[in-house]
């Protein structure tokens, strides 16, 4: 076998156009490359090399076709071929030597016969863009220009309140996408939005804040951040029209945390007259409300939904970060704090950890001054939405009769069941056949309809498929 045949080598810059597969196929196994999804030809090969082993066609010690040769029978560049053997030589099924081909090692377990690996596990729960879009050339390059341009001052200590390039370039951003005019004093560099609501909680507990109210339903991680610093977090509901400011109104609290621009988990809007009546209920009472702008860059089927700071900037918290825009692992977030508030949060921010890390904020702001960032966004709305279509193509196939909602924008939607599933129970079930999915019923404070978070954007269109081809086989039974 020749270097590029070996499953353990990466394919490298070999890859090339691919052909049209209409009028090709192979003999071996039966191959039909029309099958494959044209954006996941690897994923599709490696699927069906590995069933052919599971199902016994392809027995232990059987050797597989040279890549070049399966490659030209599919119409597939070399490169796509390379890679599906490689990825089934990385979990042991296959291995090649030079000369003696590559050759079945392994038979790898049936899905359902033992619990599910990680790696096999279809994750549908977690509200996360495209990770592998992630644009890893361009934040080479801006590291390597920020390095090769950073000053001595620029490498040390940093102000707790974060770097001021790229505060700048935040708030020239925030003006440009959100509608909020900013200067770079009143932004705050925090780690992700879960740093910066633990800043807030603290902040707002000296000033003798207990208690917070919440949007029900809503993120259960951000209400376990509010609630290890606060006394108390109560629920508020929602209805179509966004936070019910009424209920809001007597529960009491004076600080609320809301996501008005796609409400999460419900994707619902807060409308004109809500967004009125929160600012109004906020002034009335010198009360705090913390916007959470968490994926307001992605928005498919309507105009963009404005911020709610620009109506009251004294009393909106507006806090974002990169965990929908570029990826969690940078656990880079900001704030645009009111006057009032700014010092405490800073001093507060120094004391705990003394600010982010240097680099990859001068790095940020290096992607937002040349407008990587911003085009990166323009691909990735195309990207997302071309898999919202897709998950939604796929409920409709597999969840007839099921209510989809939340799809104008973001990264996830809503599925409402029918009345009586237990949505907990059919989670469960769902974990056990592989596929990890969030039940309605867990983001509540209240009792109400089951229903089911799907998050459409970091999986391909087929693993969303599978995963909710999953869902509706358990869905009689739940």
């Amino acid at each position: 076998m020749t270097a590029v045949d070996d499953p353990h080598r990466s394919p490298g810059p070999v890859a090339t156009a691919e052909a049209t597969p209409a009028a090709r196929g192979s003999d071996f196994l039966q191959l039909d490359p029309g099958a494959a999804p044209a954006r996941d030809r690897v994923g599709w090969l490696a699927d069906e090399l590995r069933r052919a082993v599971q199902d016994g066609r392809l027995g232990l010690g059987s050797r597989l076709p040279a890549t070049r040769i399966l490659a030209a029978e599919l119409g597939f560049a070399r490169g796509t071929v390379v890679e599906a053997y490689r990825r089934l030589a990385e979990t042991g099924v296959l291995d090649g030597d030079r000369g003696a081909g590559t050759r079945v090692v392994a038979v790898p377990s049936v899905v359902g016969s033992t619990p599910p690996t990680a790696d096999s596990v279809i994750d549908v729960a977690s509200g996360l863009p495209d990770l592998a879009a992630f644009p890893r050339a361009a934040w080479l390059r801006a590291e390597r220009e920020v390095l090769a341009t950073a000053t001595a001052t620029e490498l040390g200590y940093a102000h707790p309140q974060g770097s001021p390039a790229l505060r700048h370039e935040l708030a020239a951003w925030l003006a440009r996408s959100r509608g909020i005019r900013t200067t770079a004093e009143q932004v705050v560099i925090t780690a992700g939005v879960t740093g910066a609501l633990s800043l807030l909680a603290q902040v707002l507990r000296e000033r003798g804040v207990r208690s917070c109210a919440v949007e029900d339903p809503s993120a259960h991680g951000n209400r376990v951040i509010l609630q290890a610093w606060l006394d108390d977090v109560v629920g508020v509901p929602v209805d179509d029209q966004g936070l019910v400011v009424a209920d809001l109104a007597v529960t009491g609290r004076s600080a609320v945390l809301v996501t008005p621009a796609h409400q999460y988990p419900t994707g619902v809007v807060l409308s004109p007259a809500r967004r009125r009546e929160l600012v109004a209920w906020a002034r009335a009472e010198q009360r705090w409300v913390i916007e959470d702008d968490y994926d307001s860059e992605y928005r498919y089927d309507r105009a963009p939904v404005p911020a709610l700071h620009p109506l009251a900037p004294d009393r909106v918290v507006h806090v974002s970060s990169l965990s929908k825009t570029l990826a969690p692992a940078l656990r880079l977030g900001w704030m645009v704090v009111p006057d009032a508030l700014r010092a405490e949060v800073v001093h507060r921010r120094w004391a705990t950890d003394l600010g982010s890390p240097v680099v990859p904020q001068l790095v940020l702001a290096e992607l937002l001054r040349s407008g990587t960032l911003e085009r990166h966004l323009r691909a990735m709305r195309v990207r997302h939405r071309r898999r919202r279509d897709a998950a939604i193509a796929a409920i409709g196939r597999h969840l007839p009769g099921c209510d989809v909602l939340g799809i104008a924008a973001g990264v996830h939607l809503l599925v409402r069941l029918p009345p009586g599933v237990d949505d907990v129970a059919l989670c469960a079930a769902a974990a056990d056949r592989g596929v990890r999915v969030h039940p309605l019923s867990a983001l509540r404070f209240a009792p109400g309809g089951p229903g089911l978070v799907l998050g459409y954007a970091a999986q391909p269109p087929r693993r969303v498929e599978e995963a909710v081809a999953v869902l509706g086989e358990l869905l009689p039974s739940a």
